[in-house]
């Protein structure tokens, strides 16, 4: 009966170590139909493997984020479209992850699709990655938008041939996502949600992005269309480091 009782009180404190802070939520639980691609949890993204924190692909998000993004889908959901995110709240150790392999040069098996024209230890310099990221904080998330009825993603296996993110729709991996220029991750100043460089129905689906996840609270980054934070974030100042499972 003490073994018993040791091993249920040992199951309960290891339960209790991974359970979310307070304020967070997953998503799929708040709104199952926001589709979700998390790259960071697999091996189709910059590093070419799964990041550290990230043990299951589940967008984690403070409640207020959350509720945000259920605005916005229902507004999109009229139009016969859906948010899909492809991150969310980032652990502490998954930014230092991307420290680590910025310093390696010779981790660049991916360079071809998410970073073809950059150099590497050059990511941070040019802000497409940050040493200390707001996702950390739980209210900044990445994401596109997809057409209702949901179109089958491409499934990326590894080792396949890897399309620069720059290359035309028709071309570039297909995740399913409406044209927004470049893929997602795509390290390169076409990904600037202003660049002028891309074409008109592009532009309209970036601007359209912007204005719906804007009117719902959400602020735009510079230098990534699909990136963006809840204007009253929970917590400003606070990084967190609780794995993602």
């Amino acid at each position: 009966m003490k073994i018993f009782h040791g091993l249920f009180f040992s199951l309960l404190v290891c339960s209790a170590a991974y359970s979310l802070p307070e304020n967070f939520v997953y998503l799929n639980k708040i709104d199952p139909s926001i589709q979700q691609e998390m790259r960071y949890a697999g091996y189709h993204n910059f590093m070419g493997r799964p990041v550290a924190g990230y043990e299951t692909p589940s967008c984690i998000l403070t409640k207020q984020a959350a509720k945000a993004l259920v605005a916005v889908q229902r507004e999109l959901l009229k139009k016969s479209l859906s948010l899909k995110v492809y991150d969310c709240y980032r652990p502490a150790r998954a930014v230092a992850d991307f420290v680590a392999w910025s310093e390696d040069p010779g981790q660049q098996e991916m360079k071809q699709e998410f970073y073809p024209d950059i150099n590497k230890a050059d990511v941070f310099q040019l802000g497409y990655v940050a040493k200390k990221s707001g996702h950390s904080r739980g209210s900044t998330v990445d994401l596109t938008i997809v057409p209702v009825p949901i179109p089958k993603e491409a499934d990326y296996q590894r080792g396949q041939k890897l399309v620069a993110c720059t290359a035309a729709h028709s071309l570039r991996f297909h995740d399913n996502s409406i044209d927004m220029g470049t893929g997602y991750d795509c390290m390169d100043e076409l990904s600037y949600p202003d660049n002028v460089n891309v074409n008109s129905r592009v532009w309209q689906h970036r601007m359209f992005l912007r204005q719906v996840m804007m009117k719902h609270g959400f602020e735009p980054y510079s230098k990534e269309w699909w990136h963006f934070t809840l204007e009253k974030e929970p917590y400003p100042e606070t990084y967190f480091d609780f794995k993602v499972k």
